[in-house]
């Protein structure tokens, strides 16, 4: 599989841009990677990169865009940090991908078993992850079941990954409405904004459309 180029990157619209990243997670889950020759991609994008898409995903090891998805060098942008929150220094880079380099999809990924968000459940304190973990805290508030305090915890996972959701949910909200850039450029249909949730069990990814 060649990498993208200017003119592959113009034949790309949001929903084929949607459909490529779901048959690359299928390929993972079946473990088909497609067939690719890296070096020749490096070779290829060394003029200029021309991506479809843009992730935002978890710093979690278990959690590659480029994997999970089964894609090669200049096919996504890949934003990554502990919890998968934007602030404006995220949101800049995903202006930048969408306005001047032309991807036609974010993917806001959040993930089962997140660590950042079994902190958030928890309240820990730790340092700089203090502050990052503050950033997570609408979302645990905005789960409002179990109303039972011991049950709101990182021992509860079904809880830690309804807080994931519901993360998943706050950022696409503030990306919105912190980005006049990125909410015109969706209006318009040139650009589509989603979230999805990666099982760290199955190596699925579940798509919110």
């Amino acid at each position: 599989m060649k990498a993208h180029t200017k003119e592959t990157q113009a034949t790309m619209t949001p929903e084929k841009s949607l459909q490529f990243l779901k048959e690359g997670n299928i390929r993972f889950q079946n473990n088909l990677k497609a067939n690719r020759n890296l070096l020749e991609q490096v070779n290829d994008t060394k003029e200029g990169q021309f991506p479809f898409a843009t992730i935002l995903s978890c710093i979690d090891s278990r959690v590659s865009a480029e994997l999970v998805f089964d894609q090669g060098l200049g096919d996504i942008f890949s934003v990554r940090i502990a919890g998968n929150f934007v602030n404006e220094d995220i949101l800049g880079s995903m202006e930048f991908a969408c306005k001047l380099a032309g991807t036609k999809l974010i993917v806001v990924l959040g993930h089962t078993s997140c660590g950042a968000v079994k902190g958030a459940c928890d309240h820990a304190e730790m340092g700089n992850l203090t502050k990052l973990i503050e950033k997570i805290n609408p979302a645990v508030e905005a789960v409002t079941e179990p109303a039972d305090e011991s049950q709101r915890n990182s021992k509860n996972l079904e809880f830690v990954d309804n807080v994931s959701k519901k993360n998943v949910e706050l950022t696409i909200d503030r990306i919105h409405a912190e980005s006049p850039i990125l909410s015109e450029m969706e209006k318009n249909g040139e650009i589509k904004i989603i979230g999805a949730m990666y099982n760290i069990t199955t190596g699925a990814v579940e798509f919110y459309e």
